[in-house]
């Protein structure tokens, strides 16, 4: 977590432009621009600024003793328990703060999250479902039939799944399914969960708005799940205990639900987990694309206006959901492999 915030600040301190200027609009007031700057302390060195974005971010956190300075007592920012002083320092505990939006009126940064979060969370959740089903299926298809014109044409598939780029997919499918096809599939080019009535009665929730964004996102992690499903099948039809229990006569419904499913799954679990992390983060440009409401589309947003909190913010709350997946993919490892459960 300190690697990713140490360098995704220095960064966009090194991206051209003034963000203090894109918070002024076109008015061109010295006087103005420097009270921005004064007041969200670009005026200071970047190291500074990177100590101070640190002591925020921090559940303790060291401040001013004069109580001029208890500005971070307020609602507004975040609540703090004094744990004791030092000299002229205070020592708090407090929940890390993500400061505010330079752009949507000084709107917490962590509102902005709560608000889109859900959304690219139920995206990525979808898109890896679709990932895991059908490419299970057609991981134990392809070794069933391994090398034979079904393998080859799933082969085939995953391998131009990998090779095209999402947002290359993104625009494809938007085009083919939602303007093309239109008339036939009855989706949209574009368009969130949720979207507003007509008859400004509030919103109502739009689900086949998913359906194309879903699918896009989910389309190279299919083609992973099928190459490792795959392979990692075939190696454990090699086992004694499968030539074994082909000799009693199982059928190959049973010998793959009952004995060689389970241990061919440590290698997708490892893809799964790492893919459903990495789906957060591609899934920047497939929101833009669709105008699916979500985290990416609006870090998109905050890069074009240099809205420096909500990406660094975004940024953390998605690595912090990457180090949990894999705390919870190693939990897994032991349930499908007991070798290497520890005690």
């Amino acid at each position: 977590m300190f690697g990713v915030v140490t360098v995704i600040f220095f960064i966009l301190n090194k991206i051209p432009g003034d963000a203090a200027q894109m918070m002024q609009d076109q008015r061109e007031d010295s006087k103005q621009l420097q009270a921005i700057k004064h007041k969200y302390g670009f005026d200071k060195p970047k190291f500074t600024q990177y100590l101070l974005y640190l002591n925020d971010l921090s559940p303790i956190s060291f401040h001013s003793a004069d109580i001029k300075d208890f500005t971070f007592l307020k609602p507004n920012k975040y609540q703090a328990v004094k744990l004791f002083s030092i000299k002229n320092t205070v020592v708090v505990l407090k929940y890390p703060y993500l400061r505010e939006s330079y752009q949507k009126n000084g709107k917490a940064v962590w509102s902005i999250i709560k608000e889109t979060l859900p959304n690219t969370a139920i995206l990525a959740i979808t898109a890896i479902l679709i990932a895991i089903l059908i490419g299970i299926f057609l991981g134990i298809l392809s070794a069933l039939y391994k090398d034979t014109i079904i393998d080859k044409i799933i082969s085939i598939i995953s391998t131009l799944g990998m090779s095209v780029p999402s947002f290359f997919s993104a625009i494809l499918f938007a085009w083919f399914f939602g303007f093309v096809l239109h008339k036939f599939t009855n989706l949209n080019m574009s368009g969130s969960l949720y979207e507003v009535d007509d008859f400004g009665e509030g919103k109502y929730i739009q689900v086949k708005n998913l359906i194309l964004p879903a699918i896009v996102l989910g389309i190279r992690p299919l083609a992973v799940v099928i190459q490792l499903m795959r392979n990692s099948l075939l190696e454990v039809f090699n086992q004694d205990y499968i030539r074994t229990a082909r000799a009693k006569g199982l059928s190959n419904f049973k010998i793959i639900y009952k004995h060689a499913l389970k241990n061919a799954l440590n290698p997708v679990v490892t893809a799964i987990s790492g893919w459903f992390a990495s789906l957060l983060a591609g899934a920047v440009f497939v929101e833009y694309i669709f105008g699916w409401n979500g985290l990416g589309k609006e870090i998109i947003t905050a890069l074009n206006e240099k809205d420096y909190p909500v990406i660094i913010g975004s940024s953390i709350v998605i690595a912090t959901m990457f180090i949990i997946i894999n705390i919870f993919v190693d939990m897994i490892y032991g349930w499908l492999d007991p070798r290497i459960r520890t005690i």
